[in-house]
């Protein structure tokens, strides 16, 4: 695989962890894993906002080989906009990876296409790398129209990005009816919508941008089925929701070469 498909996993921690539990699950997480992991894996975990500052401290103090990563921005640099979180506020954290378009945010909080896609821009113009999400619900898959719906986030997401940008960047499929469920994409299914991204992507900005953009899988990714996802040869990574609270759980997907 080329340096710039290093497998990418991803802990999203949604809503949990107050800022000391969230340094003692990142330490554990440091303990479990070592130089060989860091070789073979890109590792990055996104707590809340309240916990970044704390969790970048703990990480630079000790020399950890995690990245540090945000769930959400705005898209504007700064304004009156009560609540929102710029993205030169999380470079100045040393943030590295931004979360942008997740299936909460869409579904719970009516981002559209547009929001998202102003996201991904103003986080690169910020000098991070956004995880841009994408993925269907039980309906629409049910109905077939799994590869319409992606095909449409993803080429919405990708717009007024050059193409170095969208080889950089990383998408995450994750199948809404997946995301907390217990129920997973089979590692084939998995795998045939990650390489119709890969296809969509190639068809926006090209053959080079669609080899080394980083395409993750999540949705109940779990220690057990780690290793037959990341066998898939259009999956390069996880993003990894409740399994990643827990330091252990996510060690184990992050050693996943080891199972």
């Amino acid at each position: 695989m080329p340096d710039a498909r290093k497998p990418l996993i991803s802990g999203n921690w949604k809503m949990h962890h107050n800022h000391f539990e969230a340094i003692q699950t990142v330490q554990k997480l440091s303990y479990a894993l070592d130089a060989e992991d860091a070789l073979a894996v890109d590792v990055s975990v996104h707590p809340p906002f309240t916990d970044l500052r704390s969790v970048q401290t703990v990480i630079e103090s000790d020399k950890m080989d995690i990245a540090l990563g945000a769930q959400n921005c705005h898209w504007e640099d700064k304004g009156a906009f009560t609540g929102e979180v710029a993205p030169p506020m999380l470079a100045k954290l040393n943030v590295k990876y931004v979360i942008v378009g997740h299936s909460e945010r869409r579904e719970l909080f009516g981002e559209t296409d547009d929001d998202v896609n102003r996201k991904a821009r103003a986080v690169f113009a910020a000098e991070m790398t956004p995880i841009l999400c994408c993925g269907e619900t039980l309906d629409e898959r049910e109905a077939s129209t799994t590869e319409a719906k992606v095909e449409g986030q993803v080429r919405a997401g990708l717009a007024k990005l050059s193409k170095d940008q969208v080889g950089a960047m990383v998408v995450a499929y994750e199948p809404i009816w997946a995301i907390g469920t217990g129920r997973t994409a089979s590692a084939e299914d998995a795998q045939a919508v990650c390489g119709f991204i890969r296809g969509v992507v190639s068809s926006v900005a090209g053959a080079d941008a669609a080899a080394s953009v980083r395409i993750q899988y999540g949705g109940s990714v779990k220690p057990n089925n780690a290793a037959e996802l990341m066998a898939q040869p259009d999956i390069d990574g996880a993003l990894v929701g409740g399994a990643s609270l827990d330091a252990d759980d996510f060690s184990k997907i992050v050693r996943y070469r080891l199972a």
